[in-house]
């Protein structure tokens, strides 16, 4: 993912996802090796459901996947990589991707003042 490759709204949906300091070490740990759930969860010394939630929205704005695989003993789980993106930002690259909002964008920014 590049920003070139991004609306405004996706734009929007990355900043604000990366906006949480639970997320940027989501991130930045996953960024050294993939990783499942529970060992993730006791690594950042967060709980299970706390990091489904981070990772779900992660997922959603496209800066994580997930494969499933079986383990030795025949156990499903699900391994958490990051997926690559570059994130360039300047003036020139933010006017682009403000021509492409929608009015949703605008109508989600009023709800949060």
């Amino acid at each position: 993912m590049e920003i070139s490759d991004l609306t405004g709204d996706d734009l929007l949906r990355v900043l604000a996802t990366l906006a949480n300091p639970h997320r940027l070490r989501i991130v930045a740990a996953l960024a050294e090796e993939r990783n499942y759930v529970s060992q993730l969860a006791r690594e950042l010394a967060i709980s299970r459901a706390l990091l489904q939630v981070h990772l779900r929205k992660l997922r959603a704005a496209g800066l994580v996947s997930a494969v499933l695989e079986l383990s030795d003993d025949g156990q499903a789980m699900k391994y958490y990589q990051v997926t690559p993106f570059a994130l360039y930002l300047t003036p020139q690259a933010i006017m682009v991707a403000a021509r492409t909002l929608g009015e949703d964008s605008y109508r989600d920014a009023e709800l949060l003042r």
